[in-house]
């Protein structure tokens, strides 16, 4: 797997357009303006994401070039209204949207365990945006584990969008100062949420079977779900039609298990998660080891 190099794409300017269209003519407009301009224009343009989308389409689903072009222009329009709607809650306006939960109740009994919970996630769909529609159903701090590359720009969008009353940033430390902060969290029976499916250039790796083809994932994640006496979930978020986003977590990993044995056990969810929505798979770059 080509390794990540910890950025976030997107301009100001970008948000600043989108941000007035939500707020002077509704989501709407916004959906429109990027379904007809702002997804074709990339698509056409930007050619990288398309190449790498169209390649993991061919290899991992067995598509056409066809097929898997058509999937590659709805997965930016999709990945474009998921940047929507995070705006819309950025301004004040997050009425709109619905929750759909599966599981829940998993995520209701780690709480009542009393030890947190260590919440397993990937680049599919937008889990955060779910975990906007979150408040008040299961707890009220759900803290996010990120990269300093991404933090200062990541930060301030979630210190807006969410009043920083749902999200608390544990950035990932040389000094290794985050593995303290998800102990305290975990301590004070609160959720830690880790994306466990980009690798960074120098870190520790597994390489596991995806969609029955090499790839290496990080391996930190796993290492944090297995030192802690916490339950471990994987939970992904993804948008359905219109204003609705469906949530699911699944049966908690609980128990003394080996850092390589939880990520198998993601890996293959991961793969099912991607198989149900492809369109939704939101890594630009080349995925497979090989």
């Amino acid at each position: 797997m080509a390794e990540w190099d910890g950025k976030t794409r997107g301009t100001l300017l970008g948000y600043r357009i989108f941000i007035f269209f939500i707020r002077y003519f509704g989501p709407g407009v916004a959906y429109f303006f990027l379904e007809y301009l702002v997804a074709p224009y990339y698509f056409l343009f930007v050619s990288g994401p398309r190449k790498v989308l169209n390649g993991f389409y061919r290899r991992a689903l067995g598509l056409d070039k066809r097929q898997a072009n058509r999937l590659a222009l709805r997965n930016f329009r999709v990945f474009g209204q998921t940047l929507i709607d995070r705006m819309v809650f950025l301004v004040g306006k997050g009425a709109k949207f619905q929750l759909s939960f599966e599981h829940e109740d998993y995520l209701i009994a780690m709480k009542e365990g009393g030890k947190g919970g260590i919440l397993l996630s990937a680049h599919l769909g937008n889990w955060e945006m779910a975990g906007n529609l979150l408040k008040g159903r299961v707890t009220p701090t759900i803290n996010i584990v990120m990269l300093d590359a991404e933090l200062a720009h990541i930060k301030q969008y979630l210190d807006r969008s969410t009043g920083g009353s749902r999200f608390h940033v544990i950035p990932i430390r040389d000094d290794l100062s985050h593995v303290i902060k998800i102990r305290n969290a975990l301590a004070q029976n609160e959720f830690v949420a880790i994306h466990a499916d980009r690798l960074l250039d120098g870190a520790k790796s597994v390489e596991l079977p995806f969609f029955g083809i090499p790839a290496k994932f990080p391996l930190g994640p796993f290492i944090i779900a297995a030192k802690f006496d916490a339950p471990v979930t994987f939970v992904f978020g993804v948008k359905e039609a219109g204003y609705r986003y469906f949530l699911s977590a699944t049966r908690p990993v609980t128990g003394k298990r080996k850092p390589e044995e939880i990520a198998a056990l993601y890996v293959q969810e991961l793969e099912n998660r991607v198989r149900r929505n492809p369109e939704q798979w939101f890594n630009y770059f080349n995925f497979f080891s090989r």
